[in-house]
């Protein structure tokens, strides 16, 4: 991840956390029930997830009681329109925009001597099957402080009304307590330490319970996609809810996307776009191996990728080359199907989000997207960074110069 980090494009928002700041981050990993961490010095996202914490603990959802029983936790205001690194719902960044553009002054005041934990609850104990993530509508967002600060703030204004009553103001015991409250807490008068649970509502997702789920709920009828095999066959065999069910690796998925009016595609069009040809650059990397020049330079210069495509086989030549070559013939004959031609991963890879759908739902079908047909490079860094940096270690160091390239000349 070198690379990446050198180009600031791995982490480059987390926001470092030592002295402190690891008390205050310790008590609320206590208070949600979690164990504390030994680390030092460590950094934090926008929702208080850690990565080096993660390794730490060996689990990228430790921050989640069970997979109906996320958390989060604020412990700077510095937090605020800070991405979400390791999402548990496409939503999360979303809800912390919401909390701070609720509480952001109180949260400022908090933050200078506590510390704030977040559930988000969305009235699920647990989950017992994959298809209860249908019951996801609304989330409540419940606020805790450490130390119970609210509740401190609360026995100092009665015990600043006891003071006051008859003639208690020469009574050492109350000037005691006061006293050792002032000293450890500070003065909380004037504070306003009292955070109203938000709620949020929620429409389309995708959340990593159960393997990895979309829930398509916006559209003609809901469609619910699996990522993981085991939960999709569980969830067939579901008959009370009115849903179509699919696997993310089912061709018909696409097909459907497409009756819905979820996705589209123009093949004309979408040749003469950057998209496409960093998609057929990139397959054509795949095939390539023991190269006399680095693949980087040969996807850049025009003379070398025609040099290499015509040293591979005629397979790969057709695979690489299949829409164009689906377009020339399209111009001598309607004869042809799309099938007969264009590889079929490539042929996934040529959709985007129907034009009519909401921005928030172009971001969620994009994700889809690239998750059906991990073709371009770009796309994935943008909407699925997880599965981006997993994809990244596997790939020649050459290949990876030009997806760093890439991704900058487009940022």
């Amino acid at each position: 991840m070198n690379k990446l980090k050198a180009a600031n494009l791995y982490r480059s928002e987390l926001i470092p956390v030592s002295g402190k700041l690891v008390e205050r981050y310790n008590k609320c990993l206590k208070k949600l029930g979690f164990t504390e961490t030994k680390l030092s010095s460590f950094s934090i996202d926008g929702i208080g997830w850690s990565p080096e914490v993660a390794e730490e603990k060996g689990d990228d959802n430790y921050l989640c009681n069970g997979e109906s029983n996320p958390h989060g936790i604020i412990i700077s205001p510095l937090q605020n329109k800070k991405p979400v690194y390791s999402p548990y719902h496409t939503f999360d960044r979303d809800m912390m925009q919401q909390v701070f553009k609720t509480h952001g002054d109180k949260i400022n005041d908090i933050t200078r001597d506590s510390a704030i934990c977040i559930d988000f609850d969305q009235s699920i104990d647990a989950f017992y099957e994959p298809l209860d993530v249908l019951k996801y509508h609304i989330v409540t967002i419940k606020f805790h402080l450490i130390d119970k600060l609210d509740h401190v703030r609360e026995d100092q204004l009665l015990l600043i009304e006891k003071f006051r009553h008859g003639n208690n103001f020469i009574d050492e015991d109350i000037h005691k307590q006061l006293l050792e409250s002032a000293n450890k807490y500070g003065d909380l008068r004037e504070r306003d330490l009292n955070l109203q649970s938000v709620n949020f509502v929620t429409d389309s997702f995708y959340t990593k319970s159960f393997g990895g789920v979309y829930v398509l709920r916006d559209f003609i009828s809901p469609i619910v996609v699996f990522e993981d095999m085991k939960w999709y066959k569980e969830a067939i065999k579901d008959t009370l809810h009115d849903v179509f069910i699919f696997h993310i690796s089912q061709p018909e998925l696409v097909a459907k996307l497409r009756d819905h009016i979820i996705i589209s595609y123009d093949l004309e069009a979408m040749v003469k776009t950057s998209r496409y040809e960093r998609i057929k650059k990139f397959e054509f990397a795949k095939h390539l191996s023991s190269t006399q020049h680095p693949i980087r330079d040969i996807l850049n210069d025009p003379l070398l990728f025609k040099s290499y495509l015509n040293k591979v086989d005629i397979e790969t030549r057709k695979k690489v080359m299949s829409v164009e070559r689906y377009l020339e013939k399209l111009e001598t004959s309607n004869q042809y199907k799309i099938s007969d031609i264009v590889d079929e991963d490539l042929f996934q890879a040529m959709h985007e989000p129907h034009s009519s759908l909401h921005p928030k739902h172009q971001d969620l079908i994009w994700k889809l997207l690239v998750n059906i047909a991990p073709k371009d490079v770009l796309f994935l860094y943008w909407y699925d960074k997880v599965e981006f940096y997993k994809q990244y270690q596997t790939w020649d160091d050459s290949l990876k110069d030009w997806v760093i390239e890439t991704i900058r000349n487009n940022i």
